[in-house]
C-alpha cells in the first residue's frame, strides 16, 4: 500500500513539470502527507491541466458516511475492474496525484523501518489516481476525494514491501488524463511497476509513523541502527 508521501517541490517547478495551466490549490511543502488530508492532484478539463486539491481517501458517491474514505486510500490495479467502488471511475474519473517521494515500511523482527522512495532525478512525479464526488446528506457539502492506485513492487520496492504506488511516466500521464480516453483495457496497461533503475530508496526516521510529526528532518537519511 501507499500510506504516506511527500511533496516539497515548489509551485513553479510543478507548473513547469506538468504543464499546469491553472492553479486552484494552495500548495505547501509537506514531509508527511497522510490519509484524510487534502492533496495536490492534476485534473484535465478539455485541453487544460488544472492543479486542484482533493481529499485523500475515496468516498464513493453512493456512500452513506464520509469516514469510509479512510478505508479506501489505495486501489489495487489488479482488481479495479471488479470492485464496485472503482470500476465505474476508471473510464472518466482519473487524476494524477503529485508527489516527490513516498514512504514504505519494512517489517523487521521487533519493529518496522520506514524508507523513502524517490526518482533518481529527484523530480516530482504523478501517482495514478481515481476520484469521485460525494455530497454530505447532512449539510450538502460536496467533497472531491481520491485514491492512489497500487501495483506489485519493482525489484527496489520489493526489498521493503509487497506493493508500491503506480507512478506514471510523462507519456502515460498524458493518456491517463485525457478525458477522451475511455478504453479501460488500454488504460490498464499503464498500471505497472515503475522502473527500479530510475528510483532510489533510503531509510528515514521512525518518527514519520506519527502523522503529527511534520518536521523537515523526516526526509533525512539515517543510519540503520538509528531510531
Amino acid at each position: 500500500m501507499c500510506g504516506r508521501f511527500t511533496l516539497l517541490t515548489d509551485l513553479d517547478q510543478i507548473r513547469h513539470s506538468f504543464d499546469i495551466a491553472k492553479v486552484e490549490y494552495v500548495l505547501q511543502a509537506r514531509t508527511n502527507i497522510a490519509p484524510g488530508q487534502d492533496i495536490a492532484v492534476i485534473r484535465q478539463q478539455q485541453d487544460e491541466r488544472i492543479l486542484d486539491g482533493f481529499r485523500w481517501g475515496l468516498i464513493p458517491s453512493w456512500a452513506k458516511e464520509a469516514k469510509i474514505g479512510y478505508k479506501m486510500i489505495n486501489a489495487r490495479a489488479e482488481t479495479l475492474a471488479t470492485k464496485a467502488s472503482f470500476r465505474s471511475l476508471i473510464a472518466r474519473h482519473r487524476v494524477g496525484i503529485v508527489a516527490d517521494g513516498f514512504y514504505e515500511w519494512k517489517k523487521e523482527v521487533e519493529d518496522k523501518q520506514p524508507y523513502r522512495f524517490q526518482l533518481q532525478s529527484r523530480e516530482p512525479f504523478a501517482f495514478a489516481g481515481l476520484y469521485d464526488e460525494w455530497e454530505s446528506p447532512e449539510d450538502g457539502e460536496l467533497i472531491r476525494s481520491c485514491t492512489i492506485i497500487t501495483t506489485e513492487p519493482n525489484t527496489l520496492a520489493a526489498e521493503v514491501h509487497n506493493r508500491m504506488p503506480v507512478i506514471l511516466a510523462p507519456e502515460a500521464l498524458d493518456t491517463w488524463l485525457d478525458p477522451q480516453m475511455t478504453d479501460k483495457e488500454h488504460l490498464q496497461q499503464f498500471l505497472v511497476p515503475y522502473s527500479a533503475e530510475e528510483m532510489i530508496k533510503y531509510p528515514v526516521s521512525k518518527e514519520v509513523g506519527n502523522v503529527k510529526n511534520i518536521s523537515n528532518h523526516l526526509i533525512d537519511e539515517i543510519p540503520l541502527n538509528s531510531k
